[in-house]
């Protein structure tokens, strides 16, 4: 707070933020400055959202950047002309909510809109340019009744489901973890070894929508970051293959067990088959092998992550069953193995190890036979051999490597020599006429399970009848209402004792029966938040189809690349699914996405005497930096010994790294706190944090405000009214150079500022662009009443163009001016302006700079030499003979002189 400006120091020549911010922020709050209406209009729309914040209480730097990015947008097409909608809301449930609801004793309700208000409060300090009448929070019945009506409605369609499903079950807990919440096997906050359980859940059927959302990814290129694409495109993974079945007999009945593979040239290299530990057939091993019934229960603990998965040890035991491979008619083995999950595709995998480097870990480990059906280069397996033999590794003396390139195959009988694409045509035609194999697409992606048994949650309108099974909840009986008085203990979820929750009646058959008590996955509220706000108080409707029409999709949204998968598909999902219930138009809910970069910031710690590690906040910390401006050494001020200086990281509560933006804003104000987090670095890279560096673009605005009060003082000074100016058209004739100069200076930045933010999306660099007009202001000296005219126009269109990034002094000093900042737009280029009649050249001889010339744009190449010539600065080093002239056009000459 030491810099903070006091409450006496308010004379127009001394800027003080808080006190400017203060009122502008008043006033538009009571001007309603920012609410834009769903009736049509003669103004075009623009829709500009970022992603919506958790309300855990605190702004961080990460919020202010990325809702900073969205104003500056929408500040600039309203100046164009637009009716720019810019909402905010809150994602209200979730599990942070019930943790802190546990640690604190407290129900999540209370915790939850305590932080909104606080956030609230934090986000109008900003001068965002906000609709704050379409304010909602996810975690109120008004909202969640809508996505229990759609849930309602895909139900009825099939599109939502119930099954099994394996899940991470913290047995003390009493409640399934994400995969996160599993810490070396263990739940994270009990420490209980995790289980692997099969629990009802619900699920969506995205996979239903996994071929429109891969193809229409293919409109996005070029308005999404490639990366996300990319990322979705991976995430979804449509891969062609086929179904192969491979026949077996069990208790006496003929079966099959079906895997996919993208792989079917291998097929005549499978040595055995994996299973699930909940597969049919390991099951029924063992209900007959006690060891196998202890290993299967084994292979029920720890994460069901495909990553963990793919980092843990493979381990398996043999069924003593076989089934028949379908071309060779030989029996396979048939093993259970930790690696293969019940929950993907069939819960079964034909294993060749010999091109598939799991496989072969595991074919190795346990001594199975490894079959080469691909042609390798020559000496590829001998050169192996001999590698893995200098590095004393214990070799297969079958094979000793996996290839896994697709080329001509060999060792498989008939098919031999054929290449990929003929070896699959040419087993499909042998397999298919007797049922044993298909074609088939198939998906990385999963259906979407939905059901969480966590209490802070939107509750699933589903009842639980004995008689009838699960029946849907009556629409005319939505919203079900979530009880918001409970403190949860994180035992199990709260809901399952609360009879007059429970409790219910059949709308089927009318005996009592027992309402659902899982809740949605929270990504179920983010998926559809951005279309609730075009009508946020529709009572009839999830959304409002013509508001929809005038504000989807999307023009600009705004958020992490964090969530370039989960939030952005599922988005994509339910944006179809509402179109599909004739909610909305359009494919898509973003027409243009932009991923901010991360916030860093500088980490100081010591490493204690037992190997833990305690961090120090920054301004706990004395500094000593080098000349180019990097920490060299660093003293805590408690006990005046040195720390740390550790790497430049994300910001963090554990890394004690973060920067709470309301000091930041007390001491320097918004608009500096704005300008720097857009100044520093481009909006889509990171940002690396430097209290010292907000020095520059505080200076910056205190400049501008100098220069505008001493403008106004200038024309006090010299009798000219301010309203005069501004309605009177600025006579260019018989303007001096200077002046010329600045008019080029500030038509050109209007020129380049509207190219970066309305075509590049460029936000750094029109900082610098006005920083530049602001030194070109300083240095002009206007000695007429024509030139101070001629300032007035370059400082009120920068004023304007200032706006955009630091609102609050923009519009102060506007209104200074005499100018309705309702009416202002973005500035016109005057193409005039820009014509130049004489450039600067620069004269050399023998390439060291000798003079300056002032000359006509484009002169003609022998009058440019003649005149350096007899430049008088020129002419004593001409000493020699002229041995060579050159002119680079407009900008050059340069005489080479000999001897």
């Amino acid at each position: 707070m030491s810099n903070a400006v006091t409450a006496d120091q308010t004379d127009n020549h001394y800027y003080n933020p808080q006190a400017i911010e203060a009122a502008q922020q008043t006033k538009w709050a009571t001007d309603k400055r920012f609410e834009v209406s769903n009736e049509p209009s003669d103004k075009p729309s623009r829709y500009m959202l970022s992603m919506f914040p958790y309300p855990s209480g605190k702004l961080h730097m990460g919020h202010v950047r990325n809702y900073t990015i969205s104003d500056v947008l929408s500040r600039y097409y309203r100046l164009k002309g637009y009716e720019v909608m810019q909402p905010m809301g809150w994602d209200g449930f979730g599990l942070p909510a019930e943790n802190a609801a546990i640690a604190n004793q407290t129900p999540p309700a209370a915790w939850t809109f305590a932080n909104i208000d606080n956030m609230r409060a934090q986000l109008k300090l900003l001068g965002l340019s906000i609709d704050w009448s379409r304010e909602f929070a996810t975690c109120s019945p008004e909202y969640y009744q809508w996505e229990q009506w759609l849930f309602l409605q895909l139900y009825k369609k099939g599109l939502v489901y119930k099954k099994l499903s394996t899940v991470n079950w913290d047995p003390v807990d009493n409640t399934v973890l994400a995969n996160e919440q599993v810490i070396d096997g263990k739940g994270w906050r009990s420490g209980a070894a995790v289980e692997k359980r099969d629990i009802p859940m619900y699920y969506f059927n995205i996979t239903d929508y996994a071929d429109e959302l891969l193809d229409d990814l293919d409109q996005l290129e070029g308005h999404w970051p490639s990366e996300v694409l990319t990322m979705q495109r991976n995430w979804i993974g449509r891969s062609a293959g086929m179904e192969v079945h491979f026949p077996y007999e069990l208790a006496g009945e003929e079966n099959t067990l079906d895997v996919f593979t993208t792989r079917p040239d291998t097929l005549m290299g499978v040595t055995y088959v994996a299973v699930a530990a909940e597969h049919p057939l390991a099951q029924y091993a063992a209900e007959n092998d006690e060891i196998i019934a202890q290993f299967c229960a084994l292979c029920k603990k720890g994460s069901v992550a495909e990553a963990d998965l793919a980092k843990a040890e493979k381990i398996g035991m043999d069924t003593g069953l076989t089934v028949t491979h379908p071309l060779t008619g030989e029996e396979v083995p048939v093993w259970v193995a930790n690696y293969v999950l019940m929950s993907y595709g069939s819960g079964a995998v034909m294993a060749v190890p010999a091109h598939d480097e799991r496989d072969y870990e595991f074919a190795v480990k346990y001594n199975l036979p490894i079959k080469q059906v691909i042609h390798t280069p020559d000496g590829y397996f001998d050169d192996a051999k001999a590698d893995a033999k200098a590095n004393e590794t214990d070799v297969n003396t079958e094979v000793n490597l996996v290839y896994t390139e697709r080329n001509t195959l060999v060792n498989s009988g008939e098919f031999d020599g054929l290449d990929f694409e003929q070896a699959f045509e040419a087993m499909l035609s042998k397999l298919e006429p007797k049922e044993l194999a298909k074609k088939k697409i198939q998906y990385r992606l999963r259906d979407w399970g939905v059901s969480r048994q966590r209490y802070w949650g939107c509750p699933i309108p589903m009842i639980n009848c004995e008689h009838c099974g699960t029946v849907p909840v009556e629409e005319q009986d939505l919203p079900v209402v979530l009880p918001t008085d409970v403190v949860p203990d994180g035992r199990g979820n709260p809901l399952k004792n609360i009879p007059e929750f429970v409790n219910t009646t059949c709308p089927k058959c009318g005996n009592p029966a027992e309402r659902e008590t899982d809740t949605f996955d929270t990504f179920v509220e983010s998926s559809w938040y951005y279309a609730r706000f075009a009508s946020p108080t529709d009572a009839q409707n999830m959304v409002n189809k013509s508001a929809a029409n005038k504000w989807l999709p999307v023009d600009q949204y705004v958020g992490g690349v964090e969530h370039a998968v989960m939030h952005l598909l599922y988005a994509r999902f339910f944006h179809k699914l509402m179109r599909d219930e004739n909610l909305v138009t359009g494919d898509e809910p973003f027409a243009n996405l932009m991923t901010q970069g991360m916030v860093l910031a500088g980490t100081f710690y010591r490493v204690n005497a037992d190997g833990s590690t305690t961090y120090y906040f920054a301004e706990d910390i004395d500094i000593d930096f080098n000349e180019r401006g990097q920490p060299i050494k660093a003293i805590l001020k408690l006990d005046g010994q040195p720390v740390t200086i550790g790497k430049i990281e994300k910001m963090s509560k554990s890394k004690n790294n973060g920067v709470d933006p309301q000091i930041t804003i007390d001491k320097y104000g918004a608009d500096t706190v704005r300008l720097y987090t857009l100044f520093t670095a481009p909006a889509d890279q990171t940002l690396e944090w430097s209290d010292d560096a907000l020095k520059g673009p505080y200076n910056f605005v205190k400049k501008v405000w100098r220069i505008a009060n001493d403008h106004i003082q200038a024309l006090t000074t010299a009798g000219i009214s301010i309203d005069t100016l501004n309605s009177a058209t600025l006579s260019t004739e018989g303007l001096s150079k200077e002046a010329k100069n600045l008019r080029r200076k500030t038509h050109e930045t209007i020129a380049k500022i509207d190219s970066d933010l309305g075509n590049r999306l460029a936000l750094n660099t029109p900082v610098s662009s006005l920083m530049e007009l602001a030194n070109e202001l300083t240095a002009f000296n206007a000695s007429s009443e024509q030139e101070l005219h001629v300032k007035h126009e370059a400082l009120t269109n920068l004023l304007i163009m200032l706006s955009v990034y630091a609102p609050h002094v923009g519009e102060h000093l506007l209104e200074q001016l005499g100018l309705d900042t309702l009416t202002l737009d973005y500035p016109t280029v005057d193409d005039s302006a820009l014509v130049q009649d004489t450039i600067t050249m620069i004269v050399q001889v023998n390439g060291k700079m000798r003079g300056k010339m002032d000359v006509a744009p484009n002169s003609d190449p022998e009058q440019l030499k003649a005149q350096a010539r007899t430049m008088d600065s020129v002419a004593k080093f001409i000493t020699g003979e002229i041995k060579k002239e050159i002119v680079v056009p407009n900008k050059l000459v340069n005489i080479v002189v000999v001897g």
